[in-house]
Parts: C-alpha cells; structure tokens; sequence
C-alpha cells in the first residue's frame, strides 16, 4: 500500500530539483507566499532583520544563505564573501556575540563538488568564516545536503576543529551509518546537529519509512545526550521532542549543555514554548533569492503545508 505522505514528499522532492518547474513555479504568487513565512527574505539586511526580531524574543538563531552546489569557484567566492558580510553586519548591530547567531554553511556551496581542488577550496573557504565567527564571537555549523559528501564532510569538520574546535557538525539520522558516526562525534565540546530529515537516498545506505527514520532519530539522541559533547536536537515534531525532554531529565543534562532547532517559520508555538520551558531555543533562519528548492524541501518534509503549492496546480517543467 502507498504512503500517501511519502509520495507527497517524493513528488515534492521531485520538483526541487527540476530546473523547468523551478522556473516556472519560482514566479508563481503562491510560490512567493510560501517563501515569505520560510524564507527571511533574499537580502542580507531581510536575513539581519529576522534575526534581530528572534533574539529579541529570547531565541538564538542559525542562518544560512540559501545556495546550491556549485561547479564555479567564482561562485562558491562569492558565497563567501556573502557570509563574511553578513558576519560584518551581525557583529556590528551586537547580534552574533556570545554565540546568538551563528552560521550553517553547505560545503557543497562553498566549492566542495567543484572537479579540481574542490575539498580544498571548501575547506579554505570555511576556514576564513570560522576565522570571522571566532572574531564575532559566534560560531559555525557545516554541512553537505548531498549523502556522497559525508565523509568529506566529516574530514573537513575534523580539520577545522583543529583551530576552531567549537565548529558544528549536521548528521542525518535517516543514513544508516548516524548512529556510528555519532559514538564517534560524543567528545567534551563536540557540537552536534541531529536532523530528522527525509532526502532522497539509495535504500541500502538510508530508512525511508518515517517510523524508521523517527526510530533511528532517537537512537542517535540516546547517544548524543549521553556523551560529553553539546546537542543540537532539531526537529518540529512534538513527539520525538517529548521524548528529548524526557531524556534530558535522565540524563541530568544543564539547560545550557544542548538546545533545541527549529526551522524558521515552521513551528512558532512549539518555540515560544520550548522558550518559556526555559530551554535554548536556536531558530535556523535561510536567506538569499535562491530559496525555491529550499522551500519544496520544507513542505515536503511538512506535507500538511503543501497546500502552499498544490493550490494553483503544478506546471509541467
């Protein structure tokens, strides 16, 4: 029997990543209007904006500047330079010290695919954002949307935590290989984001089915909350989340030895209530013109939203 949620996402996921529709469905008002309640917007002063609002309500923010991977070192140069103003720009208006905003960068956009050089290019390239966080008092988390990359991308955090040993990792909990991954990231100091996300992945290295990836999810959260390193729980279902808080009690975790993530515009009521529990609150704030695969992902991840979309019908791209 079909999963109808599952086939909404898989179709949603389908229109990501086809050019012709992205076209098309990027211009559309409905579009835009799903954009608007997940996106900040596309400018780094719309990004600035956003987050001074969220740390005036007590939440900490995460931004990322909305970007794909990239073949260009040009390009992945100028994403760059697009984080480190934005890093100028948080520092000056007192909204990255202490850690209130930090960073979530892609590797993929910052050159990791290119075909030559791209895993040093990438490197380099987060290596001059760290160097800036560290001087803004803030920090980094990486990144690779691409299950191929994982281990680059696990080398290129190592490297980094060389200098910086603050810098973030994102593992997936829907991969296989998470759990391991995690009994090897549960160090003193090791910041950690687990996501619950759903992509398309071969069925042999991921669960697809969302009782397995929930399943996984909290297996790995086991682990996390029982290291010595610092969690970063992210998610919006209410469920895992209750069970997240139960272990935290169990495991006599410090209000501030973890925090919740949640993405922007998705869940404000389950925010203001993790908030007044007296939790960390981290609200993981996109950016940037290219926000429409962004987007699909979110309402596929969030099926119960694609009536954003699914009013106005879908173009054939």
């Amino acid at each position: 029997m079909i999963d109808p949620s599952a086939a909404l996402r898989q179709g949603l996921l389908g229109l990501s990543r086809r050019d012709g529709v992205r076209r098309v469905m990027g211009r559309t008002p409905v579009a835009r209007s799903a954009a608007r309640r997940l996106v900040a917007g596309e400018t780094t002063e719309d990004c600035v904006r956003a987050v001074a609002a969220l740390v005036a309500d007590g939440r900490l923010a995460s931004v990322e500047f909305l970007g794909r991977d990239t073949g260009d070192a040009a390009r992945a140069s100028r994403t760059r330079d697009t984080y480190l103003g934005l890093i100028s720009v948080l520092k000056e208006r007192g909204l990255a010290a202490a850690g209130a905003t930090e960073l979530s960068v892609d590797l993929g956009a910052l050159g990791q695919r290119l075909a030559h050089d791209g895993a040093k290019i990438a490197l380099d390239n987060a290596r001059q954002l760290c160097e800036a966080a560290a001087g803004a008092g803030t920090t980094v988390t990486i990144d690779a949307a691409d299950h191929t990359a994982t281990d680059a991308t696990l080398g290129i955090v190592h490297d980094l935590r060389a200098d910086f040993p603050w810098v973030g990792a994102v593992l997936h909990a829907q991969l296989r290989r998470t759990e391991a991954d995690c009994r090897e990231l549960v160090m003193a100091g090791s910041r950690v984001r687990l996501s619950g996300d759903i992509r398309p992945v071969p069925e042999a290295l991921a669960f697809h089915d969302r009782h397995e990836v929930d399943l996984s999810y909290v297996r790995c959260l086991k682990i996390l909350l029982e290291g010595d390193g610092y969690p970063m729980i992210a998610g919006h279902d209410a469920r895992l989340i209750e069970i997240a808080r139960s272990l935290v009690d169990k495991e006599l975790r410090s209000a501030e030895s973890f925090e919740f993530q949640l993405h922007y515009g998705v869940r404000t009521d389950l925010e203001q209530s993790l908030v007044d529990a007296g939790y960390r609150v981290r609200v993981h704030v996109p950016y940037g013109d290219e926000w429409y695969p962004y987007v699909i992902r979110r309402l596929a991840e969030h099926p119960a939203d694609a009536r954003f979309l699914l009013r106005s019908g879908t173009p054939k791209g």
